[in-house]
């Protein structure tokens, strides 16, 4: 029996998209690490050792997620990604939602240290990875900022204050993870009604490879 044909066989209630279309895009796909606190979200791990992720419980975070960052103002909302994949979902659902991005280097000092030129002031942020994340979570740790975060089975969650369970390493995963967070919010929000299709494409989140010039 395979994964699909699994969590199939478990029920539950409606997803935000199709079961098949988070399998094909890797969302459920860990890592041969685990950590305690990513325990619970782990479906099973397969012979190869690889931990696969319960896309049920990812699609429910993701609705909370959502809720989170609707009832904050737009320009208060933090995303970072120091991960190549991570980079531009997160700057195309910044620009769908209004959030402030921040890719590659974070610089330290961002969110602590006032007398930097780069500082600024922010309610809530909102993590790809946090191993490669961890300057940003440590300084919203500090802060008091409520932190989302992106994580895989290898993840440790300290200082998170909400776990989105998912592949944070692959581009389609990243892609869709953010695509469905972008029209969640819009959708919490009331700028897009419940039933109505999602305007931007999977594909607009998505990473692209960079052009080698000739």
């Amino acid at each position: 029996m395979d994964e699909k044909q699994e969590l199939e066989g478990m029920g539950g209630t409606e997803l935000l998209v199709e079961q098949d279309t988070y399998l094909a895009c890797g969302v459920h796909i860990g890592t041969r690490q685990k950590t305690g606190s990513m325990t619970p979200y782990i479906f099973k791990v397969r012979p190869d050792r690889i931990y696969i992720l319960d896309v049920r419980k990812t699609d429910a975070k993701i609705r909370v997620a959502a809720k989170m960052l609707a009832r904050e103002k737009p320009e208060r909302i933090l995303v970072v990604s120091a991960r190549q994949y991570g980079q531009q979902p997160v700057l195309k659902f910044c620009e769908v939602v209004g959030a402030k991005p921040m890719v590659g280097r974070f610089i330290p000092g961002t969110l602590t240290n006032p007398s930097y030129p780069g500082y600024s002031e922010f309610s809530l942020l909102l993590i790809t990875d946090p191993m490669a994340d961890s300057q940003p979570l440590v300084e919203a740790s500090k802060m008091g900022i409520p932190v989302i975060a992106l994580c895989d089975t290898d993840n440790e969650t300290e200082d998170v204050d909400l776990v989105i369970p998912t592949n944070n390493k692959g581009k389609k995963a990243l892609a869709l993870v953010y695509w469905l967070l972008a029209r969640q919010v819009l959708r919490e929000r009331g700028e897009l009604a419940p039933d109505a299709s999602f305007p931007i494409p999977l594909e607009e989140f998505e990473s692209r490879p960079k052009e080698v010039p000739e």
